[in-house]
């Protein structure tokens, strides 16, 4: 997420962290090439050069010349007009309404079926809504099978009407049943197009007037850089919608959607898609994606998707069978299953201040506990609840069976019996030991 923007503001910005002497020049060298990386990372010429100058009167103005951290306070002041760039606060979805109507608009292939799904699952795991899919896009064939297999996925209710040509009548009918059926949000699918037409915009403006949506999110995709920021503009002028939703991050983005957005349509980012899974959808907030940009991490975004995973009653079945040393593989597989549920693993390293860096031109793939996993699956229970009983010719067996080796195996076997170590050192008063033990290690 924004690795080439990360890089070239690291670089701009490395000669004000400490590593010479802070002068007007270098400052105003450093902010050229601030500049610089913001125009490749495609933000409108303009915008780049109001949040470099911007950002040169705050300095001027906070004398970072003669801080005792003029570094510091530097990336401080980047950071902050970065924030306030992408908008300053999050701003939440509008649930009023009942039922509450959400108009999803936005160009095909923007992502907009895939992010329906997204929202619809959102609003059902977190905040406990009865959500009514509703295909409207009567034009591409198989959008109403993908928006229903979506809507399979995530056990939501999709309302269709096959063979009717007129959205604006299937999106009023669409209402007619959510209200009879006790739904309390329902979210239009639009058609899109590959190009912003004037039978595109007068279809989705008809639909807007006769549902009145309490919000009309503009979805686009992330990768497309300036020319997103230009459809938003054109379908901003026709709806006037609430907020933007931003996809693909998790693709090779540039950042110039998500840094330019905010000034030109004057409308919050709202929701990003970080991934193909349906759980892939954040809130965003400008403050924490300005600290992931500048290499900062996010660590409370991760300590919120840990959360989410976090069950209490299971934690508490897991502590006592460490306390008696019964911790197997089949709690470990468990604990496997949460932490991929958490999201992207690239993306959640990317969460962890310094981590983002070290591992940017490293392939983590997002099924890189598959082999792990095979090599429990092809335990026997028995084998999984005492790993102490596999030999040699068990292990044979099971890197057979897993499609493994049995160096990988032995690893596995290994690296479990270290980690139970260290998590039975952590019960009771055995912190003070563990710690004992980093302080060692570190030496």
């Amino acid at each position: 997420m924004f690795n080439n923007l990360s890089d070239k503001l690291d670089k701009a910005l490395h000669v004000l962290k400490g590593h010479g002497k802070i002068t007007e020049v270098n400052v105003a060298e450093t902010l050229k090439e601030v500049r610089r990386a913001l125009l490749d990372a495609d933000v409108n010429f303009k915008i780049a050069k109001n949040f470099t100058n911007t950002v040169k009167e705050k300095a001027l103005g906070q004398d970072v010349l003669t801080s005792l951290n003029p570094g510091q306070l530097m990336v401080k002041i980047v950071k902050d007009e970065l924030t306030e760039l992408m908008g300053g606060e999050s701003v939440g979805i509008n649930l009023s309404g009942t039922p509450t109507v959400i108009l999803m608009s936005g160009l095909q292939g923007s992502g907009k079926t895939t992010f329906s799904g997204k929202l619809a699952n959102y609003l059902k795991t977190k905040k406990n809504k009865n959500v009514l899919l509703v295909g409207c896009d009567v034009y591409r064939p198989a959008a109403i099978n993908q928006l229903q297999v979506v809507g399979e996925q995530i056990g939501v209710e999709v309302y269709a009407e096959v063979g009717n040509q007129n959205p604006v009548e299937i999106s009023e009918n669409a209402i007619k049943h959510a209200k009879a059926e006790g739904k309390n949000v329902v979210i239009i699918d639009t058609a899109g197009r590959l190009a912003v037409d004037e039978a595109m915009m007068t279809e989705i403006s008809n639909i807007h007037k006769a549902v009145n949506p309490q919000e009309t999110l503009f979805v686009v995709d992330s990768m497309t850089g300036q020319d997103a920021v230009n459809t938003a503009k054109a379908f901003n002028d026709i709806l006037n919608f609430e907020g933007v939703v931003l996809t693909k991050l998790d693709g090779d983005t540039r950042g110039g959607a998500a840094l330019s957005i905010k000034s030109v349509v004057d409308k919050p980012i709202k929701f990003i898609g970080t991934g193909e899974k349906m759980e892939a959808i954040d809130v965003f907030h400008p403050n924490r994606m300005a600290d992931r940009i500048l290499g900062m991490g996010d660590v409370v975004s991760l300590v919120e998707r840990a959360q989410e995973q976090y069950d209490e009653e299971e934690a508490r079945k897991i502590q006592k069978k460490i306390a008696k040393n019964q911790f197997g593989f089949d709690d470990f597989l468990k604990q496997i299953q949460q932490i991929k549920k958490m999201g992207n693993m690239k993306d959640l390293m990317g969460m962890i201040p310094g981590a983002g860096k070290m591992m940017k031109d490293v392939d983590i793939d997002d099924d890189a506990f598959k082999g792990i996993e095979a090599i429990i699956h092809s335990m026997t229970p028995g084998e999984r609840t005492e790993p102490r009983t596999i030999n040699a010719s068990r292990k044979k067996r099971i890197a057979k069976g897993s499609g493994t080796s049995i160096q990988e195996v032995n690893q596995l076997l290994k690296q479990f019996t270290q980690m139970s170590k260290m998590m039975k050192m952590m019960q009771g008063g055995g912190g003070r030991q563990m710690m004992q033990m980093m302080k060692g290690m570190g030496k």
